[in-house]
């Protein structure tokens, strides 16, 4: 099933130069495409649409401040069961626990500056799509 996903390459990624490593290896799933990618500075308003269900907790305002400290890619990738792909490829959240050969297993350091996001089901993609690239998905 064809499916769009969110990706995002964070300011870690950006600063840290592995913006060609990151979409060379989406490039090369066989059958993912990039019909949309934007560099990009985040605004408040963009990050309190996306994140807005973490406010409150404990992580929210570093996580704010953290993708407000620099560009981002933002990128629609397409293909066959993407979404789960992307995710798998991206690797869990810590680092340490990331297999090598995954994106955060590979050049992740710490556990909240975890260089991409991408979308976590169906549903999520549809809403984050929609903030990132309003009226062209």
């Amino acid at each position: 099933m064809t499916q769009r996903t969110l990706v995002i390459l964070k300011p870690d990624a950006v600063r840290r130069g592995l913006i060609g490593e990151v979409l060379g290896r989406i490039e090369r799933k066989a059958g993912w495409t990039i019909p949309a990618m934007e560099l990009r500075t985040l605004d408040q308003e963009t990050l309190e649409q996306h994140y807005g269900e973490h406010k409150g907790k404990p992580f929210y305002e570093p996580l704010m401040g953290f993708m407000a400290s620099g560009p981002v890619v933002v990128l629609v990738v397409e293909g066959e069961r993407v979404i789960e792909g992307v995710r798998q490829l991206a690797g869990p959240t810590d680092p340490i626990a990331a297999a090598p050969g995954s994106i955060r297993g590979d050049f992740g350091t710490i556990v909240r500056e975890n260089l991409i996001h991408a979308s976590d089901s169906e549903e999520s993609a549809e809403r984050e799509l929609k903030i990132f690239f309003p009226g062209r998905v």
